[in-house]
């Protein structure tokens, strides 16, 4: 919203910070490869009793996300202008990506560092204090963004430099549960097993988020090129309804997320029956959510584009995408339910095809093919079909694993009354 408010620069301001949005996601993907892979592997260690192992877990996990922290951003920035160029940016939008992209990149480690351990927390029952530290960054960036946009005439630079202090920020606080054994997991570098296999797991469960999150960054390229030949504001428009959109989706995977603690301890300790309550219960609390976010926003759908941009030309492409993304977004309880209740049992082969369904076997093709045969048009319903279709994907799968988490519980009961 700061950025397109640049004065006389706005919209291709917006373009160019919109086209850092996959590349951003493409970093963050490997936050959620760590945490979301090792958080479940945690809660199901804790479900059985086995608290060495799940400080292994942890240890483990830290010790990865460091290690990641530091080389993606040494690997990425000698090549961010190529990375930015495939991404979207025209010779127009270049200057405002790569000031928001290069000062973003640097504070990258905190932002991986913050969204990993995250995870730790909220699996181990502080999700109260998880959010503590989510929320504090957030306001701290909403109020550093006009400091530095504005006040210092930093413009989009400014934004990413706001989002990397936020982050850090978030970390620090993150880090201190863990130092002053807050937790109930408390980490431990002598706690690190060395054993290829256990990292192997802990990347292996968190192949759903990594292919989910690394699709999106590539969806999202592709979506900015396919706008792009419809000039700048329509690449502008197409990235308000993605960041949009990518609020109501994260009410969706938040609502998910939850579920997943729940669901990995009570799966470790062989209480399956309240695996299948919950993952009923977080459909239903989600789509309850989802109907009211998704009713004000089409109430107020034209305000909230503008409040972004208002520019006719941006709204005209923004508005019809932003409609026909509403009526879709009912799909996502399934949809998000699905992927986090197998990911949480560890049933990394079905989480890992359905999270990669949306936005890799069938956004991809769909944003491939409809722009050539329906234009403009085919750009802005590309990911509501692509939802449609992965939700008509997820609903069996989950549906036959609620009923066998059915007949695994009265297995279960039998074998202890006998």
């Amino acid at each position: 919203i700061f950025i397109g408010q640049i004065p006389g620069e706005g919209a291709l301001a917006l373009a160019g910070a919109g086209v850092c949005g996959p590349v951003v996601t493409m970093v963050g993907s490997v936050a959620f490869l760590v945490g979301v892979g090792g958080a479940p592997l945690l809660s199901i260690k804790r479900g059985e009793g086995d608290d060495d192992a799940a400080r292994g877990i942890l240890a483990n996990c830290f010790l990865m996300l460091c290690v990641f922290s530091v080389a993606l951003p040494a690997a990425i920035l000698p090549f961010r202008e190529p990375m930015l160029r495939l991404f979207g940016a025209s010779d127009a939008t270049y200057s405002y990506a790569e000031a928001y992209f290069t000062l973003y990149l640097l504070g990258t480690p905190f932002a991986l560092l913050a969204s990993g351990l995250n995870q730790f927390i909220v699996c181990q029952g502080f999700a109260a204090d998880g959010m503590k530290s989510v929320a504090l960054g957030a306001v701290l960036n909403i109020v550093l963004d006009p400091v530095f946009i504005f006040g210092l005439g930093m413009g989009t630079g400014g934004a990413g430099t706001a989002t990397a202090l936020s982050q850090s920020i978030s970390f620090c606080i993150l880090l201190s549960m863990f130092l002053r054994g807050k937790t109930v997991s408390q980490f431990r570098l002598s706690a690190v097993t060395r054993e290829a296999r256990d990292f192997g797991r802990i990347l292996l469960g968190g192949a759903p988020s990594f292919g989910r999150q690394g699709l999106n960054s590539i969806g999202g390229m592709l979506l900015n090129l396919a706008a792009r030949g419809y000039g700048d504001a329509a690449v502008a428009g197409m990235s308000i309804v993605s960041r949009i959109f990518m609020f109501i989706i994260s009410v969706a995977i938040g609502v998910g997320q939850g579920l997943q603690p729940v669901a990995s301890f009570n799966y470790g300790a062989r209480k399956y029956r309240r695996v299948r309550q919950a993952a009923i219960f977080t459909i239903e609390a989600a789509f309850c959510m989802l109907v009211v976010l998704v009713g004000l926003c089409w109430v107020n759908g034209d305000a909230l584009i503008r409040l972004f941009r208002d520019d006719p030309a941006v709204t005209a492409v923004a508005l019809p995408a932003f409609h026909y993304q509403c009526l879709a977004m009912l799909l996502h309880p399934i949809i998000v339910v699905a992927n986090m209740t197998f990911q949480s049992v560890g049933a990394s082969g079905r989480a890992t095809f359905l999270a990669c369904c949306r936005q890799g076997v069938f956004f991809i093709p769909l944003i491939l093919i409809l722009p050539r045969t329906h234009g403009l048009f085919g750009v802005e319903i590309c990911q509501p079909i692509a939802d449609v279709l992965t939700f008509l994907v997820s609903l069996p799968f989950l549906i036959a694993f609620l009923q066998q988490l059915g007949r695994m519980d009265d297995a279960e009961q039998s074998k202890t009354a006998s």
